[in-house]
């Protein structure tokens, strides 16, 4: 794979196409500004895709389209085929690469997501996840366009919603079920740009249970109707036995109790209490067995509080409600995807850090696809929070490698 990425490197198209991006760098990062300033919380990426859409039909991809999910899709055919701004072609029948960037943030309508720069950092809410994924998702489409790379597989480039959080990774799961069944058949490699950096490459997809976890009883007067079964008990019994549960570490998975509430007034045993539950590994068997360890805590709870109760006064009920479902799994570190990523970054003259994190990918790993994520260049720092920032530090470095390895995929020359 090194003799690739070197004979890549070599490649007068792929020499063409990395002084593209280093001349358009500038540009890129006044992209990634304008693309973070317009608000796409998860579930309202609507404005976004729309401007993502225009831009893929700018740089010349082809059968631009938005789908019923809100995914944007561009493609970019063999042979060095140039588009005209999204004219209709025919489907390419070769499998495709898959290169994604996710487009929602995990702020709310409420957050004003303005940029600002401030000398070489740039400051806002979602400025690095995603739109320094977004940035470089057009910034090497449209370097492959602009210097007529060859390739002999169609590259989709998808601009994907519903990523973040209660997004429940929507967007990506829509896009490869309809692929899956396409005439172009699976895609042969799926690579997601998310957020900054260059030294990580992530293989390994961490899968997650989310439940919303309610307890439900008859309530009453604090006094008056002490001793009935109390969903707030429940809630503490289920957060106290999950505390307890042995920590596994190899492979590692967790269980967190990440919000809890209840209850109407301080004189009133509530109705109804609730706890929400994180579950992750990146073992799809160890995640599977939490979820049935789990989910005998809480019945454990409910029936610990109900053996407490008034002699002939209702039991307690619970419910879960499933909030989110991300698939667990591996790209081996041996596979040519990965290979060629590792490769990527020893050619650049950066050591590479293979890893695990819960992202796109996730999803066409658990359906046999080949799939990594990868960091679009530059450093960032406060994501996820309202001080998000970015500093474009080597950052066309990161869409240069994203063009390696997807060049690689999609077999150049």
């Amino acid at each position: 794979m090194n003799d690739l990425i070197s004979r890549l490197l070599a490649h007068d198209r792929i020499r063409a196409a990395r002084h593209h991006i280093e001349r358009t760098d500038e540009l890129t990062l006044a992209r990634q500004a304008s693309l973070s300033a317009i608000p796409a919380p998860t579930g309202a990426e609507g404005q976004r895709a729309a401007r993502v859409a225009e831009l893929f039909r700018e740089i010349g991809l082809t059968n631009v389209s938005v789908d019923q999910a809100g995914n944007v899709q561009g493609w970019l055919n063999g042979n060095g085929e140039k588009g005209d701004g999204g004219a209709q072609h025919a489907a390419p029948l070769q499998a495709p690469v898959v290169l994604a960037a996710h487009l929602d943030t995990v702020f709310g309508a409420d957050v004003g997501v303005a940029v600002e720069r401030r000398g070489h950092r740039l400051e806002g809410p979602g400025i690095s996840d995603n739109a320094r994924g977004l940035a470089a998702l057009v910034a090497v489409a449209e370097a492959m366009v602009a210097t007529r790379i060859p390739v002999a597989r169609p590259i989709l480039f998808a601009a994907t919603v519903g990523e973040e959080g209660s997004g429940d990774l929507r967007g990506v799961k829509y896009l490869l079920n309809g692929k899956r069944d396409a005439g172009n058949g699976k895609p042969i490699a799926f690579i997601a740009l998310d957020g900054a950096g260059l030294e990580r490459v992530i293989h390994r997809a961490l899968g997650s249970k989310r439940y919303h976890v309610t307890f439900r009883g008859p309530g009453g007067h604090s006094w008056a109707a002490f001793g009935v079964a109390n969903p707030a008990n429940a809630v503490g019994r289920a957060a106290a036995l999950l505390a307890d549960l042995p920590t596994r570490q190899t492979p590692r998975t967790t269980c967190a109790v990440v919000r809890l509430g209840g209850g109407t007034g301080l004189n009133s045993i509530p109705q109804e209490a609730w706890l929400d539950l994180d579950l992750r590994s990146e073992d799809p068997k160890a995640l599977a067995q939490l979820d049935v360890t789990v989910r005998a805590a809480l019945e454990r709870a409910a029936d610990d509080e109900n053996r407490r109760r008034t002699p002939g006064s209702p039991p307690l009920r619970i419910e879960l409600q499933l909030l989110g479902d991300r698939p667990s799994g591996l790209t081996p570190r041996a596979h040519p995807l990965v290979q060629a990523a590792v490769a990527a970054n020893r050619a650049l003259g950066h050591d590479a850090e293979l890893t695990s994190a819960s992202t796109d990918a996730n999803v066409p790993i658990a359906l046999g696809i080949p799939a990594i994520a990868l960091g679009a260049g530059g450093m960032a720092g406060d994501a996820h929070l309202a001080t998000e920032w970015y500093e474009n530090v080597e950052g066309a470095l990161g869409i240069i490698r994203a063009l390696l390895v997807t060049a690689a995929m999609a077999e150049v020359g």
